[in-house]
This record gives C-alpha cells, sequence and structure tokens, in this order.
C-alpha cells in the first residue's frame, strides 16, 4: 500500500501566500474596472447634461424667425472687437466667413459682406475685480447674445441683415428668446452705419 503523500509546513504556507496574492490580484482588478466604470458613467453624465443644453438652445427660434442654431459653435468664432457701456461689456465675435471678409477689407473697402455672414455680440454684467492689485472691472454674469446673419432675400427690408436677442439666465442655466425682438430690431439703430453694410464695429487687428 502507498503511504498519503503529506505537505510540510512550509509547502501550506508557500501555498496560502500564492491564493493571497491571486485573490488580492483579482480585488484588485475588479477595483480597476469599477473605477474606470464609475469615471465613464460620470463623463457620459457630463456630456449628456452639455448636448441636451446646446439642444435647449438650438432649439430656440426668435419671434422673427430666427433661429439660434444659425450661430452654432458661436463659442468658438473669432472675436472682432469688444465695447462697453457704464455697465456691460460687450465682445464681438464672428463666423469665419465673415472673419474671412474683415479680413479682405470689407466693409472699409466698399464691398459687402457676403451672404451666410454671422456675427454675435455676447453680453456679461461687471463688477469691480477683488483680487487684482489695480482697479479693474471684469466679466460677472452673462446676461445676451445678440445676433445679425446676413441673408439679402430673407432681410430685403432690413439691409439684407436679421435680428435677434436671445437672454441668459443663470439661475436656471437656460436661455430664451427675447419676446421683443423681431428679425429686424436692430435695423433702426443700424441706419447710420449703412454704408458699412450696417456693421458697427470693426475688425480690430492683432
Amino acid at each position: 500500500m502507498f503511504e498519503p503523500v503529506t505537505k510540510s509546513v512550509s509547502q501550506e504556507q508557500q501555498e496560502q501566500r500564492i491564493e493571497r496574492r491571486i485573490a488580492v490580484k483579482r480585488i484588485v482588478g475588479f477595483a480597476i474596472v469599477a473605477g474606470a466604470v464609475a469615471v465613464l458613467a460620470v463623463l457620459g453624465v457630463v456630456v449628456l447634461y452639455a448636448q441636451s443644453q446646446d439642444r435647449d438652445k438650438y432649439s430656440l427660434v426668435s419671434p422673427g424667425g430666427i433661429a439660434f442654431s444659425d450661430f452654432r459653435g458661436y463659442e468658438d468664432w473669432a472675436d472682432v472687437s469688444s465695447a462697453r457701456t457704464t455697465e456691460i461689456l460687450k465682445v464681438i465675435v464672428a463666423n469665419p466667413t465673415m472673419i474671412n471678409a474683415y479680413k479682405a477689407g470689407a466693409p472699409g473697402n466698399g464691398q459687402p459682406f457676403p451672404e451666410g455672414s454671422r456675427i454675435v455680440k455676447l453680453q456679461w454684467k461687471l463688477k469691480k475685480s477683488t483680487e487684482a492689485p489695480f482697479a479693474v472691472e471684469v466679466p460677472d454674469v452673462f446676461s445676451q447674445a445678440f445676433v445679425m446673419e446676413k441673408d439679402s432675400k430673407r432681410f430685403s427690408k432690413s439691409g439684407g441683415w436679421g435680428y435677434a436677442v436671445f437672454n441668459y439666465d443663470p439661475a436656471s442655466d437656460k436661455f430664451t428668446a427675447d419676446a421683443k425682438s423681431p428679425s429686424d430690431c436692430g435695423y433702426a439703430c443700424h441706419t447710420p452705419v449703412k454704408a458699412k453694410d450696417y456693421i458697427f464695429h470693426p475688425y480690430q487687428k492683432r
């Protein structure tokens, strides 16, 4: 008869150590996977929220029929100029079509801006900086996006330009179309610069 083979104490301890290492590796692996899944889930929520915000914003249409979606991507457009009143800071940006026309000399060269030109005036309320070591006012609360688009057939009665205002409410983080902004709402104000194709702000070269 064969005698049963017995393991030494050192062998059993070695096997136990190996089993513990394997168990630890499995736990670490599960933790890494779970952490990655959690991060992806959070990122997914952030992306979906941003997409939802864009859908809400770009679904708006002004009383005059101008869609905010016509200005999709304005957040990344090049700046044209800036202006300010006593209480409001205004940053003017334009789409590539209009920026290229500016660089070619419009409207000072006597050429009108091409069809499809779009420009947005972004407006912030001001506040005094509490951090700068000198007196300066900085943007505080975003308030409005004033938009213009060139479509001579569609806006033939207002110099070829359509106008609209979209108001922003920081409390709800929502835009709304201004009820008092028909498509020609800015036409009367812009007629003094008719010779410049109704555009007030010249392009500021860098």
